[in-house]
């Protein structure tokens, strides 16, 4: 009884020695295609990427008192020129350099559209210490009242304020708008659509082991420590890595069970070595 536990003490001591000291291996890439930190800028077949940020992020823990852990993400822009629009209705008021403007659109099949301004009649009132802060209406029209000299006139509004500017615009035309310039795209009875380009900045979270697609191709990303991203497109590299770490894995967890069961059989045996005989 003695050997055998014996024997399986040096089976479970030689097990949980190998277990103890085996090395777990981990995804490296050798020779990577980019090794990047925060701030730097590359380039994917003639796309241009910049690392804005590589922070560890908390990972919310389990319920029932689950601890929380942190992952490594990488934060990658990209700058891209997409197409803008904007809609005006007829007679809507738009606002352009700061000033308002009524949109008028003529005829049954148009090809341009008019800004007429709008004119703020109150703060011209109001800048006028001769007239009224206010026009008054009478049988045959509006009318501005005007002061001078102790003597009151009624001025006619269409001739005491000033006419409204126009700009008026074709299909195919540019102007400056909102500091950029925008180009009539199409005119109908009832809108003018104005368009132009700007910049959008699109952002791609990348966390450790995902794969991502730049630039057409696809990369296979990797922290080496907390402030580097590494990525390679040798996915089968990666994938034969994962597999050896997995193999590795179900090694280690076989020889703890022999571990376990060795150490069972131990106690069973001692167990079994102290029942008294019955002759």
């Amino acid at each position: 009884m003695a050997v055998y536990a014996a024997l399986f003490l040096l089976v479970a001591g030689v097990a949980g020695v190998i277990t103890v000291t085996a090395e777990s291996p981990e995804v490296a890439f050798e020779s990577p295609d980019y090794e990047l930190s925060s701030g730097d800028t590359f380039e994917v077949n003639g796309t241009e990427y910049a690392v804005a940020e590589i922070a560890e992020v908390e990972e919310g823990g389990g319920g029932h008192g689950g601890s929380a852990g942190t992952s490594i993400v990488a934060t990658l822009e990209r700058e891209v020129v997409v197409d803008q629009s904007e809609t005006w209705a007829n007679e809507s008021t738009v606002t352009v350099d700061d000033r308002q403007w009524r949109v008028e659109i003529a005829g049954d099949d148009p090809s341009a559209f008019t800004l007429v301004e709008v004119l703020d009649r109150q703060a011209i009132l109001e800048a006028d210490d001769d007239a009224d802060n206010e026009t008054v209406e009478r049988d045959d029209g509006e009318y501005v009242v005007v002061t001078e000299d102790g003597e009151s006139t009624l001025v006619p509004a269409n001739e005491y304020f000033p006419a409204p500017e126009e700009q008026s615009y074709a299909t195919g035309d540019s102007f400056q708008y909102n500091g950029q310039s925008v180009t009539v795209d199409q005119v109908t009875t009832g809108q003018a659509v104005i368009v132009w380009e700007a910049t959008q900045t699109n952002t791609i979270e990348v966390t450790n082991h995902a794969t991502v697609t730049l630039g057409g191709t696809d990369f296979v990303a990797n922290f080496p420590d907390a402030s580097t991203l590494t990525m390679s497109d040798d996915i089968e590299g990666y994938e034969a890595q994962v597999a050896e770490i997995d193999q590795f894995q179900q090694y280690n967890s076989g020889l703890t069970r022999v571990v376990i069961l060795a150490l069972f059989s131990v106690v069973l045996l001692l167990s079994a070595a102290f029942i008294p005989s019955r002759y």
